[in-house]
C-alpha cells in the first residue's frame, strides 16, 4: 500500500497549518493520471477525485499488492497448478468488479464465487472466465445459474437430480463440479457412499451434463498442527485416486481438481489437485502464520471532524466508559459501527494520527469514535484504522484480534457506504 501520510487540508484549500503534510497520493493533484477506480464506477477524472478525497471515511485498496499476493501463492503451490481466486462477498469487501480487474493480469484460470448472485454479477461486469460455486444453490436459483455459464457445485443426490432435470427441459449444456466432505461436515458428497453416489454422477455425465471438477474443504489448514488438515487431504487423494481407476468422468484429462484454500496452498500438497483456491491471502489476511505475510491491501481511513482539549474527570461515549485520568487531546472521527469498524475496539483499539498510534477512548458509536492524539492533529486531518502512515502501521490481523475477531469478518463487515479507492503501487 503507498505510505499515505496525514492530510492537512481539503484538496484545492490551501494548508491551515504550516508546515502540515500533505494528504494521501491519491488526494494530489499530480496523481490524476494514475489508474484509480472508486468501485461501482469507472476511472476518476479530477473532479471525482476531489468528491472521493472530500469524503468523511473511504477505503483504499491496493490492486498491485493483491495481485502480488496472489502471484505468491503461485510461486508456493504445485508447478502448474491452476489459480482460482476467490472473490465472494464482494472480494472479501474490496469490490469484487475491481478485483477481478487487478487478478486478471495474472491470468489466472477462474474466479471462485458463494452465490450465484455474486456470479451473475461477474458476468454483468464482463468476466468471460470460469465462474465457480462454491456453496450449494437453492434448486431455484439453478436456471440463473446455468443462464450466466456459472458452474454450480453439487453436493447431494438431490442437487444432482436437479441439475440433470433443468439441463433436460433448457436443453442447456450443464457444466458442475462435485463436493466431497472429507470432514468440514457443512456440505459435500460422503466418502463412505463414494460407490453409489459416484453412479449417479456417471449416469448424469452420460446424460449430458459435465464433469469440470471435483474438490474438498480443509477445515484446519491455519492450525498450528497440520495433522488434521493432512488426513482430509489424503483422504481426498485417496477418492480422486480411485475416481481415476474407475470408468468414468473422473479419468478426464481436464478436470479441475483442488482442496487448498489459501493455507492450503502455502503449506499442504496435495498429490492429486491441480489447482488452488486462495482467499483471505490474497486480500492482505495472514492465511496462517504471522512469519508468512502477505503484503497490505486494505487501508480504512477518515477524517477528524472535532478535536479538543479536556480536563482530567471528563467521560466520553455511550455509558461513559473512559474517564480522562489527567487531560487529555481527544478528537472525534468521523467512522463508525454503521461503517464496519468493530464495536470491540472500543477501549482497545488504536487508530494512526499524524504518524503517531493514537487509542481508541470509550466506546465506538455508529458514526463516530474517539480517539485520544498528541501533536498537531486538527479537524480534516485523515486518521487511519487500518493500513500504514508515515512509517506506522495498524496491519488487519492485529486490529481484528483486538476486536475479538478474524480478519475475513473485519474485511466484509466493511460497510458499502464507504468508497472503495483503488490504486496501483
Amino acid at each position: 500500500m503507498p505510505v499515505c501520510r496525514q492530510a492537512r487540508s481539503l484538496p484545492g484549500e490551501a494548508p491551515s497549518r504550516a508546515g502540515a503534510n500533505v494528504g494521501p497520493p491519491w488526494t494530489r493533484p499530480a496523481a490524476v493520471s494514475r489508474r484509480l477506480a472508486v468501485a461501482g464506477g469507472s476511472f476518476l477524472g479530477m473532479a471525482t477525485l476531489v468528491g472521493a478525497a472530500r469524503a468523511r471515511a473511504w477505503i483504499e485498496v491496493d490492486g498491485g499488492a493483491l495481485r502480488r499476493n496472489l502471484e505468491r501463492v503461485r510461486d508456493a503451490a504445485r508447478p502448474g497448478a491452476k489459480l482460482v481466486p476467490m472473490v465472494k462477498s464482494d472480494a472479501y469487501g474490496t469490490g469484487m468488479p475491481q478485483a477481478v480487474e487487478a487478478l486478471r493480469p495474472a491470468e489466472p484460470f477462474g474466479f471462485g464465487v458463494a452465490t450465484v448472485e455474486e456470479g451473475t454479477e461477474l458476468r454483468r461486469a464482463g468476466a468471460r472466465e470460469p465462474v465457480l460455486l462454491f456453496s450449494p444453490a437453492p434448486p431455484a436459483a439453478l436456471d440463473a445459474a446455468l443462464g450466466a455459464g456459472l458452474v454450480p457445485c453439487v453436493s447431494d443426490l438431490q442437487g444432482l437430480e436437479a441439475l440433470v432435470e433443468l439441463g433436460r427441459r433448457s436443453g442447456r449444456p450443464a457444466a458442475f463440479q462435485v463436493e466431497v466432505d472429507t470432514g468440514m461436515g457443512r456440505a459435500g458428497f460422503f466418502l463412505h457412499e463414494r460407490s453409489g453416489w459416484w453412479d449417479a454422477v456417471s449416469a448424469a455425465v452420460r446424460g449430458g451434463l459435465r464433469l469440470a471438477g471435483v474438490f474438498t474443504h480443509l477445515h484446519s489448514a491455519d492450525a498450528p498442527d497440520l495433522a488434521s488438515a493432512r488426513r482430509q487431504a489424503e483422504r481426498f487423494d485417496e477418492f480422486v485416486a480411485w475416481a481415476r481407476r474407475e470408468p468414468g468422468p473422473g479419468q478426464a484429462e481436464n478436470l479441475l481438481v483442488h482442496c487448498s484454500n489459501s493455507a492450503g496452498a502455502l503449506r499442504i500438497r496435495s498429490r492429486t489437485e491441480n489447482a488452488v483456491r486462495p482467499g483471505v491471502f490474497l486480500y492482505g489476511g495472514c492465511a496462517f502464520d504471522a512469519a508468512v505475510r502477505p503484503e497490505p491491501v486494505v487501508a480504512l481511513r477518515a477524517r477528524a471532524v472535532l478535536v479538543r482539549d479536556v480536563p482530567a474527570g471528563t467521560t466520553v461515549g455511550y455509558g461513559a466508559a473512559y474517564k480522562a485520568p489527567r487531560p487529555e487531546r481527544w478528537a472525534t472521527v468521523a467512522l463508525g459501527y454503521g461503517d464496519g469498524l468493530p464495536r470491540g475496539l472500543g477501549a482497545r483499539g488504536a487508530a494512526l494520527a499524524a504518524g503517531r498510534r493514537s487509542p481508541i477512548v470509550g466506546r465506538i458509536s455508529m458514526n463516530s469514535v474517539v480517539v485520544r492524539v498528541s501533536g498537531d492533529v486538527g479537524p480534516g486531518d485523515v486518521v487511519t484504522f487500518l493500513g500504514r502512515d508515515a512509517g506506522s502501521e495498524i496491519g488487519l490481523d492485529s486490529a481484528s484480534e483486538a476486536a475479538g475477531t478474524i480478519s475475513y469478518e473485519l474485511l466484509t463487515g466493511l460497510s458499502p457506504r464507504l468508497p472503495r479507492i483503488w490504486l496501483e503501487s
